[in-house]
């Protein structure tokens, strides 16, 4: 996929379908075979906080996932086109514990300019971050009845902020 790298300044997007529709693709880990995992993503936000442009998303904590962006500084955020919903789908109901996602879906990871994990040849947009913040969500905090039944097994997400480091992508995504 051609893309071209811009300010995170320039990044434009419907960030409500995105998430709740079209989806991310989260890696973390090194870009090195077996060493980083990914994960199919519809919770999250993209924004500004303590003055930096930033991605925030969340993880649980019973998720292959979950390991490597405990132990790594970086991870990525990967949007594809609509053919890729079945590579997406596959990468958010199997565990890589269990099955080679990368394999099993064709994807081609590829170097990041500033994150050590990969981003993906055939992604539109790669959001590289730096994480920030990271916490844990509480029921204690919840303010809304809708929010608890999420969390059956009280597996509650990791919440993590990343910096956004490094922006590439496809006209689609860019401010003209």
């Amino acid at each position: 996929m051609k893309r071209k790298n811009i300010p995170p300044e320039d990044l434009i997007m419907k960030i409500v379908p995105q998430w709740k529709e079209d989806w991310f693709l989260l890696a973390a880990g090194e870009n090195k075979p077996g060493k980083f995992n990914v994960m199919t993503v519809a919770w999250g936000s993209l924004g500004v906080m303590w003055t930096k442009p930033f991605v925030q998303v969340v993880v649980r904590p019973v998720r292959h996932t979950h390991q490597f962006m405990e132990k790594y500084d970086t991870f990525t955020l990967n949007a594809f086109p609509a053919k890729y919903k079945d590579a997406l789908s596959l990468c958010g109901s199997k565990s890589g514990r269990d099955v080679d996602k990368i394999k099993e879906t064709g994807l081609t990871p590829i170097a990041s300019t500033k994150a050590a994990c990969p981003g993906f040849d055939e992604a539109e947009l790669i959001i590289e971050c730096r994480k920030i913040y990271r916490d844990v969500i509480r029921p204690s905090g919840f303010m809304a009845d809708f929010i608890q039944p999420n969390y059956p097994q009280k597996d509650y997400h990791t919440i993590y902020f990343g910096e956004i480091l490094a922006v590439s992508c496809t006209a689609k995504y860019e401010r003209t």
